[in-house]
């Protein structure tokens, strides 16, 4: 039996996977924190009663910082925030790419480096990052997000091999296309008049229509909790997408050929 006297912070938990995970935890007798940028904007409709909802902007090294208080307490940390952008390689901003960077790697990193005092001291802890498959399976025009998704992955498994003898483990938590209606939200960068008009185009058409038909955020969110309650939770867990047949093709197939695949599979030729 899992132990449910635990504290669990979920960032981002008032839409898509942290709506679900929240709900999820909550039902199971955790106590659960979560974060908005905006708490005071989360209808009750969403919220879920008994969960506390904090204010947090993982572009804002300040609003991060403002957590240790709480993260000092808590025993279990689901990186789950984040911003998921598209636009060609050579004409993403710069500014676009560093504010991709501070809220997909370096708040979670800084919010991990927070809770982790008081996991090693009571030796025991769960750190989850979730991250997207295209960390391993990079696509046109997503380069900025491939990047920082695999940044995040790489944090996470070397610090994981850091912290394990003092029971506190970090996992990844890698999904495929996930029917949360990301798309909407995503932010997207193309020049006027861009040369890659009709490639971003296509491959953002077949990308919302894989999303559509995408896997259920509490399919994820039941793989996040099994991490969780698991004694020796893995290294690396992959939900949606057919997994785990694209990781299998990747260890059988020329790394060229794989590529190829992905860029088919969002309808460009390579």
């Amino acid at each position: 039996m899992a132990d449910t006297d635990l504290t669990v912070l979920v960032t981002g938990g008032s839409s898509g996977i942290g709506a679900a995970l929240v709900r999820m935890l909550a039902d199971r007798g955790y106590t659960v924190l979560t974060t908005s940028r905006d708490p005071e904007r989360v209808g009750k409709s969403q919220r879920v009663p008994g969960v506390r909802y904090l204010r947090l902007d993982l572009a804002d090294p300040d609003s991060v910082e403002a957590l240790g208080n709480e993260l000092a307490e808590v025993d279990v940390l689901v990186n789950n925030a984040g911003e998921s952008q598209s636009g060609p390689f050579e004409e993403l901003p710069p500014e676009a790419i560093n504010r991709l960077f501070r809220t997909n790697v370096i708040g979670p990193v800084r919010l991990s480096q927070l809770a982790l005092p008081g996991m090693r001291k009571r030796r025991h802890g769960r750190i989850i990052m979730v991250g997207s498959m295209l960390a391993s399976f990079p696509l046109a025009h997503r380069s900025s997000y491939v990047a920082s998704k695999a940044a995040l992955r790489g944090f996470a498994t070397a610090a994981r091999q850091e912290l394990s003898p003092f029971g506190v483990w970090v996992s990844v938590v890698e999904p495929g296309s996930i029917a949360t209606g990301i798309g909407n939200r995503r932010t997207k960068y193309l020049a006027p008049g861009s040369v890659y008009t009709d490639d971003v185009t296509t491959m953002l058409g077949h990308l919302d229509d894989n999303e559509r038909r995408g896997i259920s955020p509490e399919t994820v969110a039941a793989v996040i909790v099994k991490a969780i309650d698991t004694a020796r939770p893995r290294e690396f867990y992959a939900v949606g997408s057919r997994s785990p047949l694209p990781f299998l093709l990747k260890r059988a197939l020329p790394r060229s050929v794989v590529s190829r695949i992905i860029a088919g599979r969002h309808g460009l030729n390579r």
